[in-house]
């Protein structure tokens, strides 16, 4: 698929055929697409669960009402202890290095005919605790992988969107 029309056609699943798993092969082509992500200085500080067993997939559920029956859940994390702190020290690279990284998974998804959604409806500290998580590991997101349910399908406004002119300036 070319990458103009995947971008277009992709969408947030809200509804998954929780019967039909995700192929590990598959699971593998997407996780290499974040792996190829840019990082600043190239830390690679990303960290991803692949959650996937029945008893991570209820510390999920737990959490948020979200996950819409999806067989495969990935958490994006990144290592606090080893971000890019930006001149003037006000910002570091760990939420969007993983943003870039989650980006590129989600793409990668839509390539494979995988549906996805990023989920940020949860509280982060309390799934860190669930899972015991290391302590310098931060979540950023959920992304939802599965395939669609019968009559799955976009929001109606999906393909909405404001005019290049409302969104960008050149200067």
């Amino acid at each position: 698929m070319e990458f103009f029309e995947l971008c277009k056609r992709r969408y947030s699943c809200k509804k998954y055929d929780s019967s039909k798993a995700v192929d590990k092969a598959v699971i593998e082509r997407i996780l290499e697409a974040g792996r190829a992500a840019p990082t600043a200085k190239n830390l690679q500080e990303q960290h991803v669960y692949v959650l996937q067993s029945p008893e991570a997939l209820a510390k999920v559920d737990s959490v948020t009402p979200c996950r819409y029956g999806a067989p495969v859940v990935l958490m994006v994390c990144w290592d606090k202890a080893n971000v890019y702190t930006y001149p003037g020290g006000k910002r570091e690279s760990g939420v969007e290095d993983a943003s870039i990284v989650a980006t590129h998974l989600m793409l990668a998804a839509a390539a494979e005919n995988v549906e996805s959604c990023w989920l940020n409806n949860f509280d982060p500290e309390k799934l860190k605790a669930e899972l015991k998580l290391p302590e310098n590991q931060e979540i950023l997101m959920l992304l939802d992988l599965g395939y669609a349910a019968e009559g799955a399908g976009p929001l109606q406004n999906h393909g909405l969107r404001k005019p290049l002119s409302e969104t960008v300036s050149y200067l």
